[in-house]
C-alpha cells in the first residue's frame, strides 16, 4: 500500500476547510493519506519511520482512523467515525432531522431537504448519525452500507 504522510502545510489547509466547513478547528493526529484520497489520524507512540517500515510489511490502512474522503469538488468528508471523534468541535452545516428523516437515514436512503449545497452532518436530537452531501434540494446518503439497518422485508 503507499502511503504519504501530509505535511504540516498541508494540514493547515486540511485543517482551515474543515474549518470553514464543519468549525473545527484542531486536528492533534498525525495525517497520512492512503489509497482513494483518505485521510487517516494516527495518535499513537510509532515515528513516521516505524510507520513506513510497517507498511513494506502489513496493509496500512489498518493504522489510525479513517477520517476524511476527499472529495473531487474540494470539499472533504469526515467518515462516521470521525464526525463522532470531533463531535465536540462540530458546530457549522448541521442538518437536524426528525424521527421520520432518521428512519429513512439509517437504511442509507437519501432525503429530500432542502439544504445548502456541500457536504453536511446529519443530527437527530444529540446524536451525530452521518454525512451527506446535498445538492440544494436532496441530501445524499454516504452512510456504509455495512453500517446502514437493512430494509424491512414485506410479509
Amino acid at each position: 500500500m503507499n502511503i504519504r504522510f501530509i505535511k504540516s502545510s498541508e494540514k493547515k489547509r486540511i485543517l482551515q476547510k474543515l474549518n470553514e466547513q464543519f468549525g473545527i478547528e484542531k486536528l492533534p493526529y498525525l495525517l497520512i493519506e492512503s489509497g482513494r484520497e483518505k485521510i487517516r489520524a494516527f495518535s499513537g507512540n510509532l515515528l513516521k519511520e516505524e510507520i513506513k517500515l510497517l507498511s513494506r510489511l502489513v496493509n496500512i490502512e489498518l493504522i489510525g482512523i479513517y477520517l476524511i474522503k476527499r472529495e473531487k469538488d474540494i470539499d472533504l468528508r469526515l467518515s462516521l467515525d470521525a464526525i463522532h471523534l470531533l463531535k465536540d468541535q462540530v458546530k457549522n452545516n448541521i442538518i437536524e432531522i426528525n424521527e421520520s428523516q432518521l428512519n429513512d437515514w439509517i437504511r442509507g436512503n437519501d432525503l429530500n431537504i432542502q439544504a445548502e449545497k456541500g457536504i453536511v452532518i446529519i443530527r437527530h436530537k444529540e446524536d451525530f448519525i452521518g454525512c451527506g452531501k446535498s445538492n440544494s434540494q436532496k441530501i445524499f446518503n454516504y452512510i456504509p452500507k455495512e453500517r446502514r439497518l437493512r430494509k424491512s422485508k414485506s410479509p
